[in-house]
């Protein structure tokens, strides 16, 4: 039986790969996205077969005592969570000649592939999408501000609110979309100064480091876009087992579901990257989505 002609590799023929008669030195790549989460989070190393952590649900409570009197006995309380890793990957198949012919071009690709899965990583952890299983926490649920109608006063709120849950804002993930509604925010209706003069992307709010990444924004349909996040990062946990990976092959057949091709029979080779990460978070009320609809009362 004939293989199907259908192209699942990278070649010098794929669609949006102009061949140069002379090799370019230099090609301009996009700037690659690391994870948010991951800078942020706590990171720990966790066996393959995951981890229960042990979690502080509550605090012991004193009081006040007459003297000789018995003092007061309170306990903590706590609660076990499981954090289970789970493999995000991907396998990029590629000519022998395009590496040779496109060798800067193939370099790019292979630099912005770990952080393809660090941007995943983060939507997934942001958004819950694609959630691949039981134990993988998200911050899905993490309750919406609104900071389109009044950005100052909205990372107010977020931030009160964050606090009222016993916790301290600690970190931002704005997409571009965020940071255009926080540097377009002016006094007096529009008509004032600006309300944060200097602000670009990258810098702190009210003194909480801030990181830039798209992955952080989410067309709504029937509820707001959001924005952002911000949130009380020592309360979350990335368990890692092994760093992301990147390993390339010529000895192997692949299968993208609809075609098979065997690498060593077609001059070709494969890179593969991927990484064994689990999510934890002890409680998503440490956790603020920024939005930029104003919610209808």
């Amino acid at each position: 039986m004939a293989l199907s002609t259908t192209k699942i590799d990278v070649n010098r023929g794929t669609t949006g790969v102009a061949l140069p008669s002379v090799l370019v030195d230099t090609v301009i790549q996009g700037i690659t996205e690391g994870s948010a989460v991951m800078s942020l989070a706590n990171r720990m190393v966790i066996p393959g077969s995951g981890v229960t952590m042990n979690v502080i649900t509550g605090d012991p409570t004193p009081a006040w005592t007459a003297e000789s009197t018995e003092k007061t006995v309170s306990k903590p309380t706590f609660a076990n969570k499981v954090m289970q890793p789970y493999k995000l990957a991907v396998i990029v198949p590629f000519s022998d000649q395009f590496r040779r012919d496109e060798g800067a071009l193939y370099d790019a690709i292979v630099a912005r592939v770990p952080n393809a899965l660090a941007k995943y990583f983060d939507q997934t952890v942001l958004f819950g999408d694609n959630n691949p299983g039981t134990n993988f926490d998200d911050l899905s649920d993490a309750a919406a501000i609104d900071v389109k109608a009044d950005p100052y006063g909205g990372l107010v709120s977020a931030i009160t609110a964050i606090a009222g849950e016993g916790g301290n804002a600690n970190g931002i993930v704005m997409s571009p979309q965020g940071n255009g509604i926080v540097m377009s925010a002016r006094y007096d209706s529009g008509a004032g100064e600006p309300v944060f003069p200097g602000y670009s992307a990258g810098q702190p709010l009210f003194g909480i480091p801030t990181l830039t990444r798209s992955a952080a924004y989410k067309a709504g349909s029937s509820a707001a876009n959001t924005v952002g996040f911000i949130g009380d990062w020592s309360k979350a946990y990335v368990g890692v087992v092994e760093d992301i990976k990147v390993e390339y092959t010529n000895q192997a057949t692949l299968n993208d579901g609809t075609n098979t091709i065997n690498l060593w029979q077609r001059n070709m080779f494969a890179l593969r990257c991927e990484m064994e990460v689990g999510f934890l978070v002890t409680d998503d009320g440490y956790f603020k989505r920024l939005t930029d609809t104003y919610p209808a009362a």
